[in-house]
């Protein structure tokens, strides 16, 4: 299963890949949503081989995924791959200059199952693919507005 969506940001590509690779930031706010996150490397730079571990409740189940960086390419984009239980997948955000201070982010999330279970429950989330979309780009739309007003402010 494959969701996709792009946004144009007002804001040079170099500043949009340091935000989309803010990692720190991204782990304060899943802690903030009660998620439990680990960082599991000892990189001190950041780049292919970052991996942290997360735990959080989903559907009223407890989930774990890890997450690792395995692609990282400035100021181009980065992939992270994901690997759970039931569920491996690949995210991918690309980044593109469209002028000097406006950016296109495109961001794909390619999910598949690695069992009976999750196969069933992929099922389930197909028969909801529109609302799932929907959910999906307007998530893409406000991280994007984030972007833009962090960038409006510093500058």
């Amino acid at each position: 299963m494959q969701f996709s969506g792009k946004e144009d940001i007002e804001a040079p590509i170099e500043r949009v890949f340091e935000e989309i690779t803010d990692f720190q930031a991204f782990e304060r706010s899943a802690l903030r949503r009660g998620a439990d996150v680990k960082r599991t490397d000892t990189l001190g730079a950041p780049g292919v081989g970052m991996s942290w571990h997360a735990a959080f409740k989903l559907r009223g189940k407890q989930r774990k995924v890890d997450v690792s960086v395995a692609d990282y390419d400035p100021p181009n984009g980065i992939t992270l791959g994901l690997m759970s239980a039931s569920i491996e997948g690949q995210m991918i955000a690309e980044l593109v200059a469209l002028s000097r201070g406006r950016t296109r982010m495109t961001v794909t999330l390619v999910l598949q199952p690695r069992s009976l279970a999750a196969r069933l429950m992929m099922q389930s989330l197909r028969l909801a693919r529109g609302n799932l979309t929907k959910r999906f780009k307007v998530r893409l739309a406000e991280y994007a507005m984030d972007v833009e007003e962090r960038y409006k402010r510093s500058a």
